[in-house]
């Protein structure tokens, strides 16, 4: 144990001088009969001697002050004695890379105990955290800092969405090692992550023997780490399989993993179970294709900060790709859809049938092979729905070919001056006739027959495909050179034929061609979709062709090549989207797969929204390991912090007063009664006894002592308003809560102290408490129960007395000229009626409107109007030379509802809309009940201070 203060220590030494102060103790009173005629006998001067403590009180009060002494001299229960040695500089090194983010706030009370304990040794502290900052400037040492000044910044210090960069942080510190040359680092604390920074490098290593070249190095971590991060999902037909990378533990552990949507709705919530030892775990995600694609992110609920966040692009969704069926589609290696299915499977949400099968479903493409569109009128369900925004592929074959002729006039060497009659096949016997009508759902009109490349009735040989043009949706691809075409349909020559051109062969002939239709495209691949005519089908080139296509049918344009794309949203420490740092920069479209998280690059969404691109935490992470133990390891779970004492012994020092306090009382006898009178004495025992020690305590009164017990209403020990009862629930109720409000208010606003309200009856409660009382007159209260004559007495009884009647008609009778003018009240018929009734056989002095000169409208808020729910109606108070109770008015009548405006239901809210002001307006309706509270308590005194100026005149002369 240590002491903070222990100067404080120094108290002791009038310990002596209180031994000899506390014995004494004054003699107890006596109670003597004292007849007058006695005054002179025995008169004599004694002197009176004080009487000794007892010793078991004497060493209560000893123990109370040294209890005070300890008590000030804020003595600390340190439970590592190793922890707090040590003198010169304290180097505070923390990590707060993501992996820091589990645990955090145990982390930070370490830092803070760590702290404490520089601050009782007097020793200076300076802090490295060793991931780069939001600026990307490198870890460094800061300045020596007091450490009640580190704490400030400590607070603010938040886990980064990027690794830490011990490499840079074990350069920072053998520079400033190499600059103290004085030794001023006496010792090291360092709160670790526990993760490896690049496992399989020197970098941790060199990082240790930095720190440990400074002082000894005492390592904080919360022992086994248990830090898992979503790691990019696996897309598969009709799932999405999500992983998580964990550093393996002994132990089962159970995550939830929640898919949302970009809104923030939760689409799919699953439980997550890691088994013992696994450092990876999958779990399928099972959506329908349509609620799948509306998956904005993934999110481990148990696993702080941007590692359990795992932001979604166009890359993990499976569009909707419909393959219209046709002869042969099921041949291996041979059918038309045999290598679409397999190009289109891993992305893709592939769905096969006939053409009304697929258009009953959402679809984002429709591929149809050689062959599948022959019939008039499927053309024209397709051409309809392709220009609401579909997407049609189409891909050409014998079929296609023999539905083409030759323009008139039209030589097929036209298209290439390489092509000869040899190359291009003829129409076959059955081909459409001449003249037929085009194609609709071609991008380009099509010459007759199939040109040939190669073989040995051509002069020719197969072309490759060109280079993809820079506004290709192809661009960035790579044209593997094996891919070679041996057979294709030729595009008339147009002048657009170049911009409705997205591949080329080598010798400038289309190989894909587009144009659009309505809202929807249209795309022709010149070849088979199997090898029959090219061996496109077979090489990588032709899913990545086919998956541009999807993503391009969705609205997007995702790049893959060196667009630069800028950061539009990133992830905080704390897992949460906001605007980039200030380092945040660009990166290229080919370069998020390998790109790690940094200040340059934080994870988050790129690009606009047409080609947005997410990068995460886990992308590019180096696998995960236990960081190497960079000195003497303590466990943080197993850590107890240091317990201050000083406000315990305070306490009990206190409490011993306290017993002092009642024990001196009873020796000198305040706490016992005069014969007879026990019971006094055992009530006054009581309350000192709960005053001392918080306790309740039940007198008894002796037998022999009779008392009567009389019940004191609560009004009568704190100041409440009241509410008449007039029988009806739903008024009474508004009644109530209106009051209620009303006291809240002034109780926050003023220092008025106002207890919840009563609801009282005239002639049957006593009014004399009470210092307004609020009375709703409504046609139906007074109809359904009129003022009894007890009612009319106590409530004259009241205002005689001092008591003010506020009474409210909650509204009035229409004027008979229509609508009132300047405000707006309630319409109640009878209104006026039901007023006379009430006030019949009241005391009411003669009346006058209040204006801004009434003492009303300035007894605390200044004010120029008197609203409630509704504004508008006068208010109308006793005269002002009504000389009866001191000038202040007994009764108070309005009709603007002040109680609806006043009202708080149960959930603190103001159930009743005022009109037509709205919330400034009920503002007004409490100020104007506050200046009514205060009138009632105070009566005029704003009056009063009018006569101020001349009163001290008269005191001058």
């Amino acid at each position: 144990m240590i002491l903070a203060a222990p100067l404080m220590l120094l108290g002791l030494l009038v310990l002596p001088v209180l031994w000899w102060l506390l014995r004494a103790l004054p003699p107890a009173p006596r109670v003597q009969s004292f007849p007058a005629i006695r005054l002179l006998e025995g008169l004599q001067a004694s002197l009176r001697e004080s009487r000794r403590a007892p010793p078991w009180l004497l060493a209560l009060r000893i123990a109370a002050v040294l209890l005070l002494v300890l008590g000030l001299a804020q003595p600390v229960l340190v439970h590592d004695p190793q922890a707090s040695a040590g003198t010169g500089t304290l180097l505070l090194v923390v990590d707060n890379g993501w992996a820091a983010a589990p645990g955090w706030p145990a982390r930070l009370q370490a830092a803070h105990d760590t702290l404490d304990r520089a601050a009782r040794n007097n020793r200076p502290v300076r802090l490295v955290l060793t991931a780069p900052d939001a600026d990307g400037a490198p870890p460094h040492p800061g300045p020596d800092l007091q450490p009640g000044l580190l704490r400030d910044r400590l607070d603010q210090t938040r886990p980064m969405p990027w690794p830490v960069d011990r490499a840079a942080a074990a350069r920072a510190l053998r520079a400033f090692g190499a600059q103290d040359t004085g030794g001023r680092i006496g010792s090291v604390v360092y709160l670790s992550d526990g993760l490896a920074d690049h496992p399989g490098t020197p970098a941790d290593r060199d990082f240790a023997a930095a720190l440990q070249s400074l002082g000894p190095v005492t390592e904080l971590r919360s022992g086994p780490e248990a830090i898992s991060l979503l790691a990019a999902p696996v897309s598969a037909p009709g799932r999405l399989l999500a992983r998580i990378v964990t550093l393996p533990q002994p132990i089962i552990r159970h995550l939830v993993l929640r898919g949302e949507t970009e809104q923030g709705g939760t689409l799919v919530r699953l439980p997550v179970e890691i088994p013992a030892g696994a450092a990876t775990a999958e779990t399928p995600i099972t959506l329908p294709a349509e609620l799948r694609n509306q998956l904005s992110r993934l999110v481990l609920d148990e696993v702080p900060g941007p590692a359990g966040i795992r932001l979604l692009d166009e890359g993990d969704r499976r569009r909707p790709v419909g393959l219209l069926a046709s002869g042969g589609g099921d041949t291996p290696l041979l059918g038309t859809l045999f290598y679409l299915r397999r190009a289109l499977a891993p992305t893709a949400d592939l769905r096969e049938g006939s053409l009304a099968q697929l258009l009953s479903h959402q679809l984002s493409v429709l591929i149809a092979p050689d062959g599948s569109l022959e019939d008039a009128a499927d053309r024209a369900r397709v051409s309809a729905w392709v220009k609401q925004g579909g997407t049609l592929i189409r891909f050409a074959g014998p079929r296609l070919a023999a539905r083409q002729d030759d323009p008139p006039g039209t030589d097929a060497q036209a298209t290439d001056k390489r092509t000869t009659d040899a190359d291009v096949e003829q129409p076959p016997a059955d081909a459409a006739p001449a003249g037929s009508t085009p194609d609709p759902l071609l991008p380009v009109q099509l010459l007759g027959g199939a040109r040939q490349l190669g073989g040995t009735m051509s002069w020719g040989k197969p072309e490759h495909p060109a280079p993809f043009a820079a506004d290709s949706p192809f661009a960035g691809l790579a044209v593997p050179a094996e891919v070679t075409v041996s057979r294709q349909v030729l595009a008339q020559p147009t002048a657009d034929l170049d911009v409705k051109s997205w591949a080329r062969l080598t010798d400038g002939t289309p190989l894909v061609t587009h144009a659009a239709l309505g809202d929807g495209q249209l795309v022709l691949f010149h070849v088979t979709s199997n090898a029959d005519w090219s061996n496109l089908a077979l090489s990588g080139l032709f899913p990545g062709m086919l998956q541009r296509l999807v993503q391009r049918a969705a609205g997007l344009s995702t790049p893959g090549d060196r667009t630069v794309l800028a950061p539009v949203a990133t992830l905080g420490g704390d897992g949460v989207l906001g605007p980039p740092p200030p380092a945040a920069l660009g990166l290229a479209a080919d370069a998020f797969a390998t790109t790690p998280a940094s200040p340059q690059h934080p994870p988050g969404l790129y690009g606009p929204l047409a080609t947005r691109r997410s990068l995460n935490l886990a992308d590019a992470l180096p696998p995960l390991a236990v960081e190497p133990v960079a000195g003497s390891l303590r466990n943080l779970a197993d850590r107890v912090p240091d317990r201050p004492l000083g406000q315990i012994l305070l306490g009990l020092a206190l409490a011993l007063l306290m017993l002092d306090l009642l024990a001196t009382m009873t020796l000198r006898g305040l706490l016992r009664g005069r014969p007879g009178r026990r019971g006094t004495s055992a009530r006054v025992a009581g309350a000192v006894l709960l005053l001392a020690l918080g306790s309740s305590v039940v007198a008894t009164a002796p037998a022999q002592a009779v008392e009567t017990t009389t019940t004191v209403p609560k009004a009568a020990l704190e100041t409440r308003l009241a509410y008449v009862v007039t029988g009806d629930p739903t008024v009474d109720e508004i009644s109530r809560q209106g009051l209620e409000g009303l006291s809240a208010y002034a109780n926050a606003r003023t220092s008025a102290r106002l207890g919840p309200p009563d609801g009282v009856v005239p002639g049957r409660d006593d009014l004399a408490f009470y210092p307004l009382l609020y009375w709703p007159v409504t046609p139906a209260t007074i109809a359904s129960a009129p003022p009894t004559a007890a009612w009319t007495s106590a409530l004259n009884f009241y205002m005689s007395h001092g008591g003010i009647l506020m009474i409210d008609t909650q509204g009035t009778d229409r004027p008979a000229g229509g609508d009132q003018a300047g405000g707006f009240t309630f319409f109640a018929p009878g209104t006026t009626r039901a007023l006379q009734q009430a006030t019949a056989g009241l005391d009411v002095p003669a009346l006058r409107q209040v204006d801004s000169q009434h003492v009303l409208s300035h007894t605390f808020y200044l004010l120029h109007g008197f609203p409630g729910r509704t504004v508008g109606a006068p208010v109308w108070v006793a005269r002002d030379d009504d000389s009866g109770n001191d000038g202040v008015s007994p009764v108070i009548i309005g009709a603007n509802d002040w109680a609806g405006a006043w009202a708080v239901d149960a959930g603190g809210l103001t159930p009743y809309a005022v009109i037509p002001g709205g919330e400034s307006q009920r503002v007004t309706a409490y100020r104007f009940g506050v200046n009514a509270v205060m009138y009632a308590l105070t009566g005029n005194y704003k009056t009063d201070q009018v006569h101020v100026p001349a009163l001290l005149e008269r005191l001058g002369q």
